[in-house]
């Protein structure tokens, strides 16, 4: 919630550094979470500023532990141009990195609940309104627990649905070992 609130005040279109600096340099400034077609870019472009940190170390984690020793093997087998190296040591070790980082942020994706009521309310005109919302809002505003709770087990299976397909496509081309 807190990420939230700093959120809204670097976005605001008055206050914000972001108006200002737009201002700056001579640009409209726009409202980017009262505008219907912009506030899902800007929800979006916020989670992937959220998850990227994590991720981002993920992936370190995983280069560095890729033995030295198989960038001279692919050396002494004729890799020699960097990109070479890459499609044949580095890419094929970080596969089951990647493979993890991958679900772990599909499933995080979803997770925009708290960007969502604290910046926008589902807003404006509901372009915002995703599906954690909308199970927030049924069960806790207007008390129809029965229809949240089945949109809680629909979501819940989608989800289960998402990895399983994208662990599947993804897990052909890892090797591990």
């Amino acid at each position: 919630m807190a990420m939230a609130i700093v959120w809204e005040f670097l976005l605001h279109p008055t206050l914000g550094p972001l108006a200002a600096a737009l201002r700056l340099v001579g640009l409209s400034v726009p409202g980017l979470l009262a505008d219907a077609s912009t506030v899902l870019p800007t929800l979006a472009a916020i989670g992937i500023w959220e998850n990227a940190g994590y991720n981002m170390v993920l992936v370190m984690a995983a280069l560095k532990a890729i033995p030295a020793d198989l960038y001279d093997a692919a050396a002494v087998d004729g890799a020699d141009r960097p990109w070479e190296r890459f499609w044949t040591v580095t890419f094929p070790m970080l596969g089951p990195a990647l493979v993890f980082v991958s679900i772990i942020a599909l499933l995080r994706s979803f997770r925009v609940f708290e960007t969502v009521a604290a910046l926008t309310q589902g807003g404006p005109r509901r372009a915002s309104e995703v599906v954690l919302f909308t199970i927030y809002q049924e069960g806790f505003t207007y008390f129809r627990i029965g229809y949240a709770a089945a949109l809680t087990v629909v979501f819940v299976l989608v989800l289960v649905i998402l990895t399983v397909v994208k662990f599947r496509l993804l897990d052909r081309s890892v090797h591990y070992g």
